[in-house]
């Protein structure tokens, strides 16, 4: 690679590009750079090439943007979180709105009206309620102090941006509000004066693996341990530390020695306290355990569902198909207005969530079924539970599979509202469900500040 390593003189960054890098333009080609803001005049240096675009970092700044803020937090730059921290909120907001804007522009290619504004989050810090951090060994270090001794290589935060073996250990995290820190630093620090050990991802060896901090508007609070394998002393001291220090409604831990993080297919063991913890959303009471899915920022999220019930246009006489359910919190909490909503999910632990929270809630006209969902949504299925009137959907983020699209295409639903985390697959699948249905109202929703990722919901209506 020629290029890598060369500097490039003053350059000006345009524009923000997708995935929440920036790009300028040198000799005609496209350089992706990230840390930056459009209008920042920068040298750049090349650290990675290809035949369409190049991938540059700064290396001195000759003039600041107009839309550039101070960041706040001491590990921007390095942590892979809260990207855009060094833009004004309402510059981020802008371009967010953008994003959807030319999704729907360049690749669903099909008319639309203009777009309503974006919803801000009420909240810009500590808005998360769900935080995972890892354990490790092989702390991340700043080249200023690579080679320098250091008193302790054991870290507890954020993996490293393309580095899977760093970990940047973190001492004060923006995203979720206390005592999310306090608690870790407080792990951390009891470990470290223990001696006991932190994961090694290589060597797959070390005690300590992964902590998980949920929280809930109502106050509750989850922790999860998770250790590498079975030390009945040094867990039960780890934990029995933990409920002494603070008021934890929910404290678990599990013995995971697989190749990776997950335990969705392990055992968790209630060291004190409940299984699980209780998030409320208009009057509506939701039971959320240590493998349930639950909206990451959930007072945006109420935002959004209410966004959604208001697209969904709802009669009493409706049924309604809410595919990609989840735990069922959108079904349930729309429920109330309709005839009967059935709600379709892969994962069965969240279908189980589902029924769970409907029975929490006295909701005895919904329906929950586990599946493959281009499987699960045929004409059995219809005729068994019935054609739907309107159909709510929100996909992960790859979006919805050829099959499903097109038996949505064949029920012709009189309305469809799509929710998306993914403006791009949205836009991609509305070009396809374009044959039947039109646009009528669009409204992205920032979920995330301080990061590129938007939700975004359209109202669909048979042609």
């Amino acid at each position: 690679m020629k290029d890598y390593g060369k500097i490039l003189d003053k350059i000006e960054i345009l524009d923000i590009a997708a995935e929440g890098k920036c790009f300028a333009k040198y000799e005609g080609k496209v350089i992706f750079v990230e840390n930056v803001a459009p209008g920042d005049i920068v040298d750049l240096k090349i650290i990675g090439r290809d035949k369409k675009f190049s991938l540059a970092i700064p290396e001195f700044f000759h003039s600041y943007s107009k839309d550039r803020i101070e960041p706040y937090c001491s590990h921007f730059g390095t942590c892979g979180g809260c990207k855009w921290q060094h833009i004004a909120y309402q510059t981020q907001l802008n371009y967010k709105q953008k994003q959807v804007q030319d999704a729907l522009e360049r690749i669903a290619k099909v008319s639309f009206p203009p777009l309503e504004p974006i919803l801000g989050s009420e909240k810009t810090n500590f808005y998360r309620n769900k935080l995972d951090f890892t354990f490790s060994n092989k702390k991340w270090l700043p080249k200023s102090d690579i080679g320098v001794e250091q008193v302790t290589q054991n870290a507890l935060g954020f993996h490293i941006p393309g580095s899977f073996d760093k970990i940047l250990d973190i001492e004060k995290c923006y995203h979720q509000p206390d005592p999310s820190n306090q608690i870790r630093n407080a792990i951390r620090d009891f470990a470290l004066a223990n001696q006991f050990t932190f994961f090694d991802i290589k060597n797959a060896n070390g005690l300590l693996r992964n902590l998980i901090i949920r929280t809930t508007s109502t106050g509750e609070l989850m922790v999860i341990v998770q250790f590498f394998y079975d030390d009945e002393n040094a867990i039960k001291k780890i934990m029995t530390f933990l409920k002494e220090s603070f008021s934890i409604t929910s404290l678990l831990y599990v013995i995971n020695g697989k190749g990776n993080e997950t335990f969705q297919d392990l055992e968790l063991v209630t060291f004190s306290g409940k299984s699980f913890i209780m998030e409320e959303m208009e009057g509506l009471k939701f039971k959320i355990g240590p493998k349930s899915f639950y909206q990451t920022n959930p007072t945006q999220a109420y935002e959004l569902y209410k966004i959604t019930r208001q697209f969904a246009k709802i009669q009493k006489s409706d049924l309604v198909y809410d595919l990609y359910t989840g735990t069922g919190t959108i079904a349930n909490f729309v429920a109330h207005q309709a005839k009967k909503v059935v709600g379709i999910e892969y994962v069965p632990t969240a279908i189980e969530d589902a029924k769970e929270n409907a029975k929490i809630n006295n909701i005895t006209n919904t329906s929950f079924f586990a599946g493959d969902m281009s499987k699960i949504l045929n004409d059995n299925f219809l005729s068994r539970n019935g054609k739907p009137d309107g159909i709510i959907t929100d996909p992960p983020r790859a979006g919805m599979s050829g099959d499903v699209i097109e038996t949505l295409l064949r029920i012709e639903a009189k309305r469809i509202v799509y929710v998306s985390c993914n403006p791009g697959t949205q836009a991609r699948d509305i070009a396809i469900l374009d044959q039947k249905y039109r646009i009528e109202a669009v409204k992205p929703v920032d979920m995330f500040p301080q990061t590129h990722h938007v939700e975004n919901v359209i109202s669909l209506v048979l042609k």
